[in-house]
């Protein structure tokens, strides 16, 4: 018998059904609640409401758990690759040796670049935030590459397509917004190996390609790869449910991740760092993000989702300090970071409050680390994400269920009133 939750209003009962996910959690289906009693609900930030049922991604906040496909991600960032996990993410299973293989060769063929598009790159005013070039690139990508007639064998090729030349996109803006040559991306490297190749090599310097600089990348990229109906996610199935081509779709997720406090995060807690060494205020920004009163916000620490320790940051803990220590790097910023840290897990006020370090704290290190300029760490978690925009896109392309996505209000303007002519205003 199915389970319903019972509403009073205007003398009358009405009867909501309940929805079980197949992780236990329950929701309350209120798609006919308006038809039934003319009543909508009201949640400011949707924290309370689902948008869709997915077999994408699952999230448990309270227990720290992030899945996958039902695959942890600890298991994905220790065995797996982003390659592998983009293909587990978009696909639904993870590939065979042979379907790898027919993914890769894939996305080679498509990671060029049409040449005519360097002219778009060449006429953006050097200040221009890399995000905001390839979200319009990415856009215009539906100029370039037509649909073609084959459902299947369409998406197919422009999810590899967009893969591919995303990473060789944001690779490509950085060598022209410094006025150096452009680097192709080459057949025999990894997906990762290749970006790093196509971002540092030089036609006078090649660039050594280090395994543990690789394997921080795939990490950083696999833990980004999706993270549920997240405000990006949002926007991706959004801006989908008016049926727009994939580019599109995936344009304005971009648009959506470079907000600081969704994907500009990180590139935040980096500037928040540098700011600390700068004025050597390292006590007094711990002394602020304790004082209830200041509305000064530590980057990096905490999270909406996750109530106990971000699962995503373990990981990308243990990265850093191998990274660190590999790199022997000598960094002040990367200094204080590390003391930072240290504070924070031994505070009893960050502790009492959940206010660990998150992804973001550990992901600016780590790209920083690599050598990633800052202005291109946001560009790196769209990388990242773009295996779970394409999935929840896909997703929502097929179900079932779909609707226009069209939100209602509770209107608190003025009542109905008279227009004033000009003359008498």
């Amino acid at each position: 018998m199915t389970e319903h939750v019972t509403i009073h209003y205007a003398g009358k009962e009405f009867r909501l059904p309940l929805i079980e996910g197949t992780a236990g959690e329950k929701a309350i289906d209120i798609s006919q609640l308006r038809q039934a009693t003319g009543l909508i609900t009201l949640d400011s930030g949707f924290a309370n409401t689902g948008s869709c049922r997915s077999a994408i991604t699952f999230v448990d906040g309270e227990r720290g758990i992030l899945r996958y496909r039902g695959i942890p991600v600890e298991q994905l960032a220790e065995r797996s690759t982003f390659k592998e996990t983009a293909y587990l993410l978009i696909n639904g299973a993870l590939p065979s040796q042979k379907e790898l293989t027919q993914f890769s060769v894939l996305l080679n063929d498509h990671s060029l670049v049409h040449e005519d598009m360097k002219i778009f790159y060449q006429n953006f005013p050097r200040s221009s935030h890399p995000m905001g070039i390839l979200s319009a690139m990415v856009n215009a990508l539906r100029s370039f590459y037509p649909e073609l007639q084959n459902l299947e064998e369409e998406i197919n090729i422009t999810v590899t397509r967009l893969l591919s030349k995303v990473r060789t996109m944001a690779a490509m803006s950085y060598k022209i917004s410094r006025g150096h040559t452009v680097v192709y991306p080459r057949p025999d490297l990894t997906y990762c190996a290749n970006f790093l190749n196509m971002m540092f090599a030089s036609p006078v310097r090649p660039y050594d390609l280090d395994p543990d600089v690789v394997k921080a990348l795939n990490v950083f990229l696999i833990l980004h790869a999706d993270h549920e109906q997240n405000c990006s996610t949002a926007a991706v199935r959004v801006v989908g449910s008016a049926r727009v081509n994939l580019y599109a779709a995936i344009s304005a997720g971009i648009a959506a991740l470079w907000g600081p406090l969704h994907g500009g995060a990180n590139q935040a807690v980096i500037e928040m760092l540098e700011d600390i060494v700068r004025n050597k205020s390292l006590n007094q920004t711990v002394d602020r993000a304790k004082d209830r009163k200041d509305p000064f916000r530590l980057m990096g620490f905490g999270h909406r989702v996750y109530k106990t320790y971000d699962p995503r940051a373990k990981i990308m803990k243990r990265m850093v300090h191998t990274l660190l220590e590999k790199l022997h790097l000598s960094d002040p910023l990367l200094d204080v970071a590390m003391e930072l840290e240290e504070i924070a897990l031994r505070d009893d006020y960050f502790i009492e409050h959940h206010l660990y370090p998150n992804v973001d704290f550990y992901s600016g290190i780590a790209l920083r680390a690599i050598g990633i300029p800052t202005n291109m760490f946001t560009v790196l978690f769209a990388i990242g994400r773009l295996p779970g925009w394409i999935a929840q896109w896909k997703e929502s392309m097929d179900d079932r269920d779909w609707k226009l996505c069209r939100p209602r209000q509770v209107y608190v303007g003025p009542v109905e009133r008279l227009y004033v002519p000009m003359e008498e205003r």
